[in-house]
C-alpha cells in the first residue's frame, strides 16, 4: 500500500474562498480522495475532493524550506 503526504483530515473552522481547477487536476484531485478514503478505511466517495486542497496547501508550505525561512525571519 501506498504511503500518502496527507493523512486523515481534521475538521477546522472553515473561511471560504473560491477557485478554478484545470479539468485533469480536478480528476487527479478525485482520484487522491478515493484513495485516501481507502487508506484510512473511509467509505468510498466519503472525502469530498474539495476538503483536500487545504491540508494539501498546508502541507506544501510546511515543506517549502525557504517559506519557513522567510516566515521565520519576519518573527
Amino acid at each position: 500500500m501506498t504511503k500518502l503526504k496527507l493523512g486523515p483530515l481534521v475538521e477546522e473552522r472553515p473561511v471560504k474562498i473560491t477557485i478554478e481547477l484545470p479539468a485533469a487536476t480536478y480528476r487527479d484531485l478525485t482520484r487522491y480522495a478515493e484513495i485516501l478514503a481507502a487508506e484510512t478505511e473511509e467509505s468510498a466517495g466519503s472525502i469530498e475532493p474539495s476538503k483536500l486542497i487545504a491540508p494539501m496547501i498546508a502541507r506544501f508550505m510546511a515543506t517549502d524550506r525557504a517559506f519557513l525561512k522567510l516566515r521565520r525571519t519576519e518573527d
